[in-house]
C-alpha cells in the first residue's frame, strides 16, 4: 500500500494524492449513505496523461480503481465496496474541468469529464445554445459521470438520454492507452464507435477524461403547467393530450401525493394555491386535499415564437381539471419546479430510503403502480408501515421508486420491486444505471447471450479486472 501510494504521488505529486481516513470520508460513501468501503487513496489527476500514469501505476499493483465523477450515484456504482483483497484507488475526475469555445457550426463542444452539468449548461447558454441533458444534481453531477450511467434526467422526452448528446470521446483504458475520437463527425463510419460503447458502461471499460457533445437550438420554457390527477395514467393520458396540443413539450415529470406532502413538509414550501385563488389566499388548501389528487403531472412547455400566449391558446385544447396551475412567468415556473425538483432532498430527511430506478413501457404504468404497493410490503421486512413515494420522468417511463421504513443492508424490497418491473416489460435499471446495487438481477432485464457478449467485451478490455470491480455485471459466472 505505502509502496503503492509513493508511485501515485510520483506521478501526480502529493498534494493529489489523498489518504487521509478523513478526507478520504466524502468519497467513499454515496449520495444516498448506503453504499460505502474502503479505499486506498484518493487521485485527483488533471488530464489525460495524468489519468493514463495513474492507471499504470495501478496496474502495476494490481490496485483496482474506482472512477468518481461527482458521486451523485444512488447505487453504490462510484465508491468502493469492502472485501476486496486490495483496497482500490478512486480516481476522482474533479480537476477535468477543460471546456472548449463553443464551435456554433457544429453545435457541439469539448468538455472534461469533471465539468458539471450546470456549468456546461450555462456555457452552451452564453453561446445561444442549450445542452439537452438537465437534472436535479446538475451543480454536482458531471460530464462523465453522466456518461458512464448514460443519465436521463428531466429533457429525455425532448432530446434523448445522455447516449444521444454524445458525438465522441477521449478515455484512458486499463492498460493505460488512451483512445477516442473528438472531431464530432456525424458522417464517420469507421468500424466501432468507441464513444457509444463507452456510454452507459459505468467505468468498467475506461475511463472518460473528455467528451465532444452535441448541443441544441435554445428553446426557452413558455409556460410551466402542474395538474392534480387521479394516477399516474391520467398523468400518462393528460401529458399525450398536452403534446399533441403543444408541439413543445421540454418536461413531463410526475410524482404522487405522498411526494407533494412530504416536500411541502420537508422543504418548507407552501402548498400550491387553486388555479382561481390569489396567492396571498393561506387558507387554499393542497390539492390532493381538495380534490383527492393521487398525483401530480408537471409539463414544461416551449413555444416557436418564445411567448406564452400561443402556449395558452394551445392548452385551452386540452381538458384540464380544476386543480390545475399554469406559471408563464421566471419566478413562477420555478416555484412549481420546486415542488418536483426539491422532491429528493425531502426524502433524504426521513433516513436512508431505498431508491429503485426502473423504466416501465408507457402502457403499463398504471398496472405497474397498482401492485406496487403489494409488492412493497410483502418484500419489505419491517416492522412498521413502509413509506412508498414514486416519481419520475413520466414521458419516457422512467420511475423513482422509494421506499422509506426497511433496513438499508435489507435487499428484499428492492429485489421485489425489480422483479415487477421485469414483469411488466419493463428495465430493472434506468438512468441511474446498474451500479453494484442491481448486479445480482440484471439478467432479469438483460439475456444470458447479452450478458457473456458483455463479459466477452470486459475481459478484452481489461483482463485483470480492475476498472469499477463489482458493478454492473454479474458475478459468479
Amino acid at each position: 500500500m505505502r509502496e503503492l501510494i509513493a508511485d501515485l504521488q510520483a506521478v501526480i505529486g502529493s498534494a493529489h494524492v489523498l489518504a487521509e481516513p478523513d478526507v478520504m470520508a466524502g468519497y467513499v460513501t454515496d449520495w444516498t449513505g448506503r453504499y460505502s468501503g474502503v479505499a486506498a487513496c484518493v487521485v485527483r489527476p488533471a488530464s489525460t496523461a495524468a489519468v493514463a500514469d495513474v492507471i499504470r501505476a495501478c496496474a502495476a499493483h494490481g490496485a483496482p480503481i474506482v472512477p468518481q465523477g461527482g458521486n451523485t450515484s444512488l447505487l453504490g456504482g462510484s465508491v468502493p465496496r469492502d472485501g476486496t483483497p486490495i483496497p482500490p484507488v478512486i480516481l476522482s475526475t474533479g480537476r477535468l474541468t477543460s471546456l472548449d469555445a463553443v464551435d456554433v457550426r457544429s453545435r457541439q463542444v469539448g468538455a472534461g469529464a469533471g465539468v458539471t452539468i450546470a456549468a456546461l449548461r450555462a456555457h452552451a447558454a452564453a453561446a445561444g445554445l442549450s445542452y439537452g441533458v438537465d437534472l436535479a444534481s446538475r451543480d454536482t453531477a458531471t460530464v462523465g459521470g453522466t456518461i458512464a450511467t448514460n443519465a436521463g434526467g428531466i429533457r429525455t422526452i425532448r432530446y434523448g438520454p445522455t447516449r444521444a448528446q454524445v458525438a465522441g470521446v477521449t478515455a484512458v483504458l486499463a492498460d493505460g492507452s488512451v483512445v477516442g475520437d473528438m472531431s464530432g463527425l456525424t458522417a464517420g463510419a469507421a468500424g466501432y464507435d468507441i464513444a457509444q460503447l463507452l456510454t452507459g458502461s459505468e467505468g468498467t471499460l475506461a475511463v472518460i477524461t473528455a467528451a465532444k457533445l452535441r448541443l441544441r437550438m435554445a428553446e426557452p420554457a413558455a409556460a410551466v403547467v402542474m395538474v392534480g390527477v387521479a394516477g399516474i395514467d391520467a398523468a400518462a393520458d393528460l401529458l399525450a393530450q398536452i403534446g399533441a396540443a403543444v408541439s413543445g413539450v421540454l418536461a413531463g415529470e410526475y410524482f404522487d401525493s405522498a411526494g407533494m406532502e412530504l416536500v411541502c413538509r420537508a422543504a418548507g414550501l407552501p402548498p400550491p394555491r387553486g388555479r382561481d385563488r390569489p396567492a396571498a389566499d393561506a387558507d387554499a388548501a393542497r390539492p390532493s386535499a381538495r380534490a383527492g389528487a393521487a398525483g401530480f403531472l408537471l409539463a414544461e412547455l416551449t413555444s416557436v415564437d418564445g411567448g406564452s400566449d400561443d402556449i395558452s391558446q394551445r392548452l385551452a385544447e386540452v381538458p384540464l381539471p380544476d386543480e390545475t396551475w399554469v406559471a408563464t412567468d421566471t419566478r413562477g415556473m420555478a416555484a412549481l419546479w420546486a415542488y418536483r425538483e426539491r422532491l429528493t432532498e425531502a426524502i433524504a430527511t426521513t433516513g436512508i430510503p431505498h431508491k429503485i430506478d426502473v423504466a416501465v413501457p408507457a402502457g403499463e404504468l398504471g398496472a405497474f403502480c397498482s401492485e406496487l404497493d403489494d409488492v412493497v410490503h410483502s418484500g419489505a421486512s419491517h416492522d412498521g408501515e413502509p413509506l412508498v413515494i414514486v416519481f419520475g420522468h413520466i414521458g419516457v417511463g422512467n420511475l423513482h421508486v422509494n421506499v422509506i421504513g426497511p433496513d438499508p443492508a435489507d435487499t428484499s424490497v428492492d429485489v421485489a420491486v425489480a422483479r415487477l418491473a421485469a414483469a411488466h416489460g419493463g428495465s430493472v435499471a434506468a438512468e441511474h444505471g446498474v451500479g453494484r446495487a442491481k448486479t445480482a438481477w440484471f439478467g432479469l432485464t438483460r439475456s444470458a447471450a447479452e450478458i457473456a457478449a458483455m463479459r466477452a467485451i470486459k475481459a478484452a478490455l481489461d483482463p485483470a479486472g480492475l476498472l469499477n470491480p463489482g458493478v454492473l455485471l454479474p458475478s459468479g459466472h
